[in-house]
């Protein structure tokens, strides 16, 4: 019987078949057949293409039970660069990877006032310049950012005079769904995950990969964890819930506890930032202060719930802590997080629920900025962005 084409053989089997390669590494063109179910000529023709674009190369050759050697092709890293800024409250961070997610480049800057699009235009020129990047090689710019409160204005330029000065694509998304993006790319999860990341800074957010592709929302506003209640009655949140496990478990709300607990109040005295007090609460409670790990302990315990309620609601299968929360008291969030997702995760019978810890925490949302440009530029097919 002749071999039917999968409905993946459409406009995403592109995406698809990049997916496939960047997840396994090196496969073959048997292989990919058998994962993606598309004909052996959709596989020949689009792997034609692919490797004529400079996407991926052959990479040698494995034994087959058939006789002749099957020839392997793999992701070619260095053909093709993203960038990706990631606007803090104080910095920017630059960061540039190559097609596989790893990175290239990285630079933190002072964020100064003015012209938002300019100041970026200039930042890409000289970071870009820096790296000695070939122009024709990137392929854009993502620019991320923490999405703000309900009716509090967001940080806005004009991307399409920007793109137009950069002669490239600019995308726009909030930071903890980039942060998302970034961990699956470089991690070469499969698309068969259902994939989701936690991001832990002054605020909470997440983000989920599911087929590959970022899972946005009606107002590209999905994964606002932070917002999610633990205490229907509890600390008023100024988004207008009550309760919103941002109030517990964000780097802000555990410096405020932090301050109000006299063992550790002058100990903060000097830090000049949340980030810094953060910081030295962090490394307190690993260096084994008691009262500095209980505050950690507690922020925790209340990230868990609100991480139990999503898992279960989207029956997740793999989960990333990440974001500059984690970058130095990872372990006592994976702990807490992977103990109680044990005793309440509604499908824990069924699979289990593997938590993980970022490897690149601090710099997580801009690598995922640089990797949205990546697949939107070699994997098109997925849910697209706010492309200028």
């Amino acid at each position: 019987m002749a071999r039917r084409e999968a409905p993946a053989a459409g406009p995403g089997s592109r995406a698809l078949i990049v997916d496939v390669i960047r997840s396994a590494v090196a496969i073959s063109r048997v292989e990919l057949a058998d994962v993606t179910g598309l004909t052996q000529p959709s596989i020949s023709n689009i792997v034609r293409d692919l490797i004529a674009d400079g996407i991926i190369h052959e990479v040698g050759s494995a034994g087959s039970l058939r006789g002749k050697p099957r020839k392997l092709i793999a992701i070619n890293p260095q053909n093709r660069f993203g960038v990706g800024f990631h606007l803090g409250a104080e910095t920017i961070t630059c960061v540039a990877i190559d097609l596989t997610g790893g990175m290239i480049g990285r630079e933190v800057v002072p964020r100064p006032t003015g012209d938002l699009a300019g100041l970026l235009a200039t930042r890409f020129d000289d970071f870009t310049a820096g790296l000695d990047l070939p122009p024709s090689r990137i392929e854009g710019l993502a620019v991320v950012a923490p999405t703000p409160y309900p009716g509090r204005p967001e940080p806005t330029f004009d991307r399409a005079w920007l793109s137009s000065r950069l002669g490239l694509p600019v995308i726009v998304e909030n930071d903890a769904a980039a942060a998302a993006l970034g961990e699956f790319w470089s991690r070469r999860v499969s698309r068969e995950q259902a994939f989701g990341s936690i991001y832990v800074s002054t605020g909470i957010g997440a983000g989920f990969v599911f087929g590959g592709a970022l899972f946005r929302g009606a107002s590209f506003d999905a994964g606002e964890l932070g917002h999610v209640s633990v205490d229907y009655a509890g600390r008023p949140c100024p988004c207008g819930n009550q309760g919103c496990v941002e109030r517990y478990a964000s780097m802000a709300a555990i410096v405020a506890d932090a301050r109000e607990t006299p063992q550790l109040r002058d100990r903060l005295a000097t830090a000049t930032s949340d980030s810094s007090a953060y910081d030295a609460v962090a490394r307190a409670a690993v260096s084994g202060d008691e009262i500095a790990f209980e505050v950690l302990e507690r922020a925790a315990a209340h990230l868990s719930v609100a991480v139990t309620s999503v898992v279960n609601l989207l029956d997740l299968g793999r989960l990333v802590l990440t974001g500059p929360g984690v970058a130095v008291a990872g372990s006592i969030y994976a702990r807490r997080v992977r103990a109680h997702l044990e005793r309440t995760a509604h499908a824990r019978n069924r699979h289990p629920v593997t938590v993980e810890l970022s490897a690149q925490p601090r710099d997580a949302a801009g690598i995922g900025a640089a990797a949205l440009v990546v697949q939107a530029s070699i994997a098109p097919g997925h849910t697209p962005g706010q492309v200028a």
